[in-house]
């Protein structure tokens, strides 16, 4: 078993406490991503969980056993780094088996390790080749050859894509989604990336200022964000977020958004209580003028094959529209747009917190 628990894990640097009190599960064979900004403490978690951080309270286990103390040579994990860390001086061979000598493996098994790991990950012809002579990409499979042939019972990735091109980054997610279906081992990634979130895990786990805001399937997050902020991160382009005050003087609820409005289904606030309102971009279709709720002003418009996506002014407010790759759109033109207020999500204005829609 290679399940992770985390009871009220505590990070303190000095009088600063970067990670207050996370408590999560993580099962056997899962992939977990923590994401959220920069400075949010996902790496700190991380390296706690490596053993290249000292956790300063709570409690954590690996495979059932407490490992607080334990040096990380003994916990049993393997970590891919976001910078590679390959020995420049070696040949790709020797990265990929250094641990396993320095274990005291006999050479005939560290070659086959070697050559097993080398299979999967398709660099079977680099194999004599120093990292100097490998592309980025490449590289980073040597990196995650080093930590297959371990066979470790946790996989742990901070942020390994981040220093590849877009091209490149989409290639090695499948490569690391593959490798995840194929081996089954418990794995803990760390991303800025929330599209790489998405695509790759089983569970995503969001964190801001230390703490966990959210966690759950990709597309709970997506389709129930418990909090505005949780609602604008996840998801690309962004959730749009319309602040106002509730309306109620008319026969359906409303937002004013300066000196427009947005109808709305029934929300459980008084009128006039501050109101944030989320649209994803997605959920906006173009419609006539008799049948549009509303009609911003073109600011932008992005073509990208197989889709347009619109950047409009509504009420002083910025919003984004994906729209079909073939609609005609210039500058300062209005646009109508509809939506199901079904797809609205209702977020407290003062607390940020979900609201439950009649």
């Amino acid at each position: 078993m290679a399940d992770i628990r985390l009871d009220g894990i505590v990070k303190r640097y000095g009088a600063v406490q970067a990670i207050h009190g996370i408590d999560l599960e993580i099962a056997d064979g899962e992939f977990v991503a923590f994401v959220g900004p920069s400075g949010c403490g996902k790496s700190t978690m991380l390296r706690m969980l490596a053993g290249l951080e000292e956790i300063s309270g709570g409690r954590l286990a690996i495979g059932g056993r407490v490992v607080n103390e334990m040096e990380p040579k003994d916990r049993d994990v393997a970590m891919v780094f976001q910078d590679y860390a390959l020995y420049p001086h070696m040949t790709i061979r020797d990265n990929i088996g250094f641990g396993l000598k320095m274990r005291g493996w006999k050479p005939a098994d560290i070659a086959a390790r070697v050559a097993q790991a080398a299979d999967i990950l398709q660099i079977g012809d680099y194999l004599d080749r120093k990292p100097g002579q490998l592309s980025g990409g490449q590289r980073q499979r040597v990196a995650m050859g080093r930590a297959i042939v371990r066979e470790p019972s946790v996989f742990l990735f901070d942020e390994p894509l981040s220093n590849l091109d877009a091209k490149l980054r989409v290639e090695m997610r499948t490569q690391i989604k593959r490798l995840h279906a194929m081996l089954g081992t418990t794995t803990v990634y760390v991303t800025h990336d929330q599209t790489e979130a998405m695509t790759l895990a089983d569970r995503v786990v969001v964190l801001r200022g230390g703490r966990l805001v959210q966690e759950g399937p990709p597309m709970q997050l997506y389709s129930r964000p418990n909090c505005r902020f949780v609602g604008e991160f996840i998801g690309s382009p962004q959730m749009n977020v319309f602040s106002g005050h509730l309306d109620r003087s008319g026969a359906a609820p409303r937002l004013r958004v300066g000196n427009e409005a947005l109808d709305l289904g029934e929300v459980p606030l008084p009128d006039g209580a501050p109101l944030d309102i989320g649209i994803r971009p997605e959920h906006l279709v173009p419609a006539a003028p008799g049948a549009a709720r509303f009609a911003p002003v073109v600011d932008v418009c992005e073509p990208l094959g197989s889709d347009t996506l619109a950047i409009c002014r509504f009420g002083g407010q910025e919003l984004t529209a994906r729209l079909p790759p073939d609609i005609a759109l210039s500058r300062d033109q209005p646009i109508g747009l509809g939506y199901d207020t079904a797809d609205l999500h209702y977020f407290d204005g003062s607390t940020g917190a979900r609201l439950a829609a009649a």
